[in-house]
């Protein structure tokens, strides 16, 4: 069998935004590549016709999208010379197309003068557009044409330095974000009239649209969020707002219409801090009232390199919820009817990754078995799960893909569940060198599907091995709750691991052993080269260092930080230095490669130089590669030509201390 080579992943093709029409009979995605030619990637909408799937659009920048009726598809895209002329400019302005499902060109419906970002169908001519907006300059959209000029010229003039006033003042992937809102305009394509329906200084979490009535979640603020959404009720026909649960204790995922009442989506926080799994709540007469615990995770987040985009993972028919979650080291669709009652619907072994109702089937998008992602359809009747796509199909043909083999240990109390990957050629009479993969969140998952890194590295001949050590996702609150631990019972159970598989695989060299991770995986890789030397070369990335500096430069710091290490940096210095792995870094002697972007600003870029500085300080052999304009998604949804520098330094550091 022919290897997988690193650059592989150019030809992969990633799915999201899997829809179906309002009657049913419909399914249309976005298929994305990446383009290593223009470093970016391409995306077109597709649509399934006779059983197979077919491209729709073929501007190669066109992802997002709704079905406007049962045979048109709206999308923003950025076609004509105004189009251009705007996206030059960076001026708030959206286009949107129309296209038939039946095929020919695409025809301009609109535009609005709103960086927009969702959009929603109403009645008659009418749309709700959700938007970001600077509060700092007010309603660009009710602005005339001195006046938006005005507001540009002063953005261009003032493009060198940031105002911040408020935290967070930057998101990974958002830049700076001070003052930026999400504000729900209603839009009249008949006469262009842009209404706003919330306040200036409004942020809007989730919508959901039922008739002439909004559903929608959010928070008002001018310095600090307070993470505690509230529940409003919007009128289209009267044009009145009503607050229909005002929030003081929840942290509220979601609102949603379910039948002739509201289900709504939520934790309090009390017993496993910020990470805690939600439960599901009726709102009645301005009260939450307990509809179901669950004490498992909502969402897939099984990880994966191979992904690209996003798509749904709640849905609702009738008086039954459908929703993605995380048992074990699958991502599986579950249901919850209106009695409170919970049970599986998909239970694959893999993950799903997004889906949507159709009529009385289910169609997705999965990574099963180690194949990349394609769509299935379930079969309720039959219990039946069918693929339906070939969009990867070939990809992978006659190239030595390598099955993760299952190893379980009992570690500080409880069973902890990880996967080895044989090299490609395996001979057991031989020795190899081994890379040991630690996944971020802490509150993610690994699982049974199909990993590129760790392919390129059983294809070029290591053994892989990666488990979920206490504070991974897939088991219930107490298993995920880290709080205060970290470095700990974690690092203990990934030791434990590492002893089991050397005890099960003697072919691996335990002297030739290497350990990389990114985020929490980069934290634990700066912890591991700081409490042994086992570990002939390491690779940390995107990492933490020092819990205490990282509370003012994360844009998560300020509740992350406490809520995790279970202490503030003023009463618990002591406590949060003792987890910070800058701490021991004079016990490092493990040649270390650090990954780091200069746009991550999830773990921004002083973690990684504390580490580095530290270890060049004290003569460890190290070396730094920092990615300019790329944030804490790199390795899944950077540049391609960065993701191939990346996996290029990477594996090359490998090879170099471990072959």
């Amino acid at each position: 069998m022919d290897k997988i080579a690193r650059d592989e992943f150019y030809r992969y093709q990633f799915l999201s935004n899997l829809t179906v029409s309002p009657d049913g009979n419909q399914i249309a995605l976005t298929v994305s590549r990446c383009d290593p030619d223009s470093n970016g990637y391409i995306s077109n909408i597709w649509i399934r016709k006779q059983q197979q799937f077919i491209q729709l659009t073929g501007m190669d920048r066109e992802s997002s999208f709704i079905f406007e009726d049962n045979q048109t598809l709206l999308f923003p895209a950025c076609r004509d010379e105004e189009d251009r002329k705007k996206a030059a400019a960076h001026e708030p302005y959206t286009a949107y197309y129309r296209i038939s499902i039946l095929g020919g060109e695409a025809i301009k419906a609109f535009s609005v003068p709103l960086k927009a970002g969702g959009i929603w169908k109403l009645g008659g001519s009418r749309y709700l557009i959700k938007a970001q907006t600077d509060a700092a300059i007010g309603d660009f959209a009710a602005m005339d044409e001195s006046q938006r000029e005005a507001v540009m010229k002063e953005r261009r003039d003032n493009a060198d330095y940031e105002i911040v006033d408020e935290i967070p003042f930057w998101s990974n992937g958002g830049g700076f974000t001070n003052k930026l809102r999400n504000t729900l305009y209603l839009f009249d394509s008949a006469d262009g009239s842009l209404k706003p329906i919330t306040g200036r200084y409004f942020t809007t979490s989730s919508v959901d649209v039922r008739g002439d009535q909004i559903l929608y979640t959010g928070e008002e603020y001018t310095r600090r969020p307070q993470r505690k959404n509230s529940v409003y009720l919007y009128d289209c026909t009267s044009h009145q707002t009503q607050c229909l649960f005002e929030n003081k204790t929840f942290s509220l995922r979601h609102a949603r219409w379910m039948k002739d009442g509201i289900l709504v989506v939520a934790s309090e926080n009390r017993r496993h801090g910020n990470n805690e799994n939600p439960y599901f709540y009726r709102l009645e007469d301005h009260q939450l009232t307990l509809l179901a615990e669950y004490e498992y995770s909502q969402g897939s987040s099984v990880g994966s390199d191979c992904r690209y985009g996003s798509g749904s993972g709640f849905e609702i028919r009738d008086e039954t919820a459908y929703f993605l979650t995380t048992r074990e080291d699958s991502g599986h669709i579950y249901r919850l009817n209106g009695d409170g009652q919970i049970q599986p619907a998909v239970q694959p072994q893999g993950s799903i990754d997004s889906f949507a109702l159709q009529k009385e089937s289910i169609v997705m998008i999965a990574m099963l078995g180690q194949k990349l992602q394609e769509v299935y359809q379930w079969d309720p009747s039959s219990d039946s799960l069918t693929q339906i796509s070939s969009f990867n199909e070939d990809v992978l043909k006659d190239k030595y893909v390598a099955v993760p083999e299952k190893v379980t240990v009992a570690s500080e109390g409880v069973d902890i569940c990880g996967w080895v990957l044989k090299p490609k050629d395996y001979d057991p009479a031989k020795k190899y060198p081994a890379i040991l993969d630690i996944h971020g969140g802490p509150k993610t998952a690994y699982g049974e599907i199909f990993y590129h890194e760790m392919q390129v590295w059983a294809n070029e001949g290591y053994f892989v091995f990666f488990c979920n050590p206490i504070g991974s996702d897939g088991r219930d609150n107490v298993f995920a709750d880290l709080r205060g631990k970290y470095g700990t019972c974690d690092y203990r159970n990934i030791m434990d691991f590492t002893d089991e598989v050397l005890r099960r695989y003697p072919a691996i060299d335990e002297k030739r052993l290497g350990v990389t991770g990114g985020s929490y995986g980069g934290f634990m890789t700066n912890w591991i080269i700081g409490h042994t030397d086992r570990f002939a070369a390491a690779a940390s990335q995107r990492s933490i260092a020092n819990w205490i500096s990282f509370y003012g430069v994360s844009d998560i710091g300020f509740t992350f930080g406490p809520d995790q290490q279970d202490g503030n940096i003023y009463d618990h210095t002591e406590q949060l230095w003792d987890h910070s792995p800058l701490k021991y870094a004079r016990n490092c002697t493990t040649p270390t490669l650090f990954i780091h972007s200069d746009e991550d600003y999830r773990c921004p870029m002083a973690e990684g130089l504390q580490m580095v500085t530290a270890l060049a300080d004290l003569g460890i052999e190290t070396r730094l590669v920092y990615f300019h304009g790329e944030n804490h998604e790199l390795s899944r949804s950077g540049k391609p030509l960065h993701r191939m520098k990346r996996l290029n330094e990477i594996t090359d550091w490998m090879s170099a201390h471990l072959k």
